[in-house]
């Protein structure tokens, strides 16, 4: 069992109705799938690949060795305790979103992660319309949507994420198993290291590292806009004693103040009563939530806030 690779190009050609039904099937019955012929040029990606690898090793790798997890890991080996680090990914991280503080020191990282934000966003602008289209709904309704309205609200932050090699990695995860919070995700994984794992069916299965396809999943507030056709799927990331897994994440997020709720065109009506599988919600109210249950079951969260 393989995660769907989709050749975005073929929208453009013959074959727009496979290619269609394809994304379909990747949003209905995976919540996962693979984009190549992106439109993302590989002179671009390379750079993003060599900028994001220089700024860990100059900007952080040694404050890594310091870290809350390389320590604790250290003390349950030295005492020999049988326990497992249960609430600390084995990962460094930074986020780059417009307006906050970027990496200076390394060459190149903030003119490369610009032009590469700014392509993403139009990749995932592109997706939405894709899903769109495959759900029935007016051009644009989803990034209307997130965008709280016809303007530019929406959120779209970049997480650029490493995974060290673990010395211990049946004692950690890279990162805890969990859906995404928000809206469509967009992944440039190292196609080198692995790690990355869906749940399928019960079944934690590989998202294969695939060498500059930029991977696709769907976040919860893609299942609730589709009444539940498109499910944000559970993922996770395995530590390994081998190799530093590069792993950068564009979010297609909605702005916290936009209202989330089942599209009314794919709502059943019986006797004009409307009946939502999901709540209607505030974005914030739902981050509120998430930030606390994260790591844990998704239906909580969409009580939780139902009732707020």
């Amino acid at each position: 069992m393989a995660v769907p690779v989709i050749d975005f190009s073929k929208l453009n050609g013959e074959e727009r109705a496979k290619t269609m039904a394809q994304i379909a099937n990747g949003c209905e019955e995976w919540g996962f799938f693979q984009l190549i012929n992106h439109g993302i040029s590989e002179e671009l990606l390379e750079r993003v690949r060599k900028v994001s690898s220089e700024f860990y090793k100059l900007e952080r790798e040694e404050n890594f060795k310091k870290s809350t997890p390389v320590k604790l890991i250290g003390d349950i080996v030295e005492k020999k305790e049988s326990e497992k680090l249960e609430h600390e990914d084995w990962e460094d991280v930074i986020t780059l979103l417009d307006d906050n503080e970027w990496p200076e020191r390394t060459p190149g990282f903030r003119e490369t992660m610009a032009e590469y934000r700014s392509e993403l966003k139009k990749l995932a602008e592109r997706v939405m319309e894709v899903m769109d289209e495959n759900l029935g709904l007016p051009k644009g309704y989803i990034k209307k949507a997130l965008n709280g309205g016809d303007g530019d609200g929406a959120f779209f932050g970049t997480k650029v994420s490493h995974y060290p090699p673990c010395p211990n990695p049946e004692l950690v995860k890279g990162l805890r198993a969990h859906t995404d919070a928000g809206g469509v995700i967009l992944l440039f994984q190292d196609d080198k290291v692995g790690g990355l794992q869906m749940l399928k069916d019960g079944q934690w299965i590989d998202v294969q590292p695939l060498p500059n396809a930029i991977v696709i999943n769907t976040g919860d507030q893609i299942e609730v806009l589709s009444n539940g056709r498109y499910k944000s799927c559970w993922h996770r990331v395995l530590a390994t004693p081998d190799g530093n897994r590069r792993s950068i994440a564009s979010f297609y997020n909605p702005s916290l103040k936009a209202t989330i709720c089942p599209a009314p065109q794919l709502v059943e009506k019986e006797d004009q009563q409307v009946d939502y599988t999901y709540p209607k919600f505030v974005f914030g109210d739902y981050m509120s939530v998430y930030a606390e249950q994260k790591f844990l079951p998704k239906e909580p969260r969409f009580q939780a806030v139902r009732a707020m």
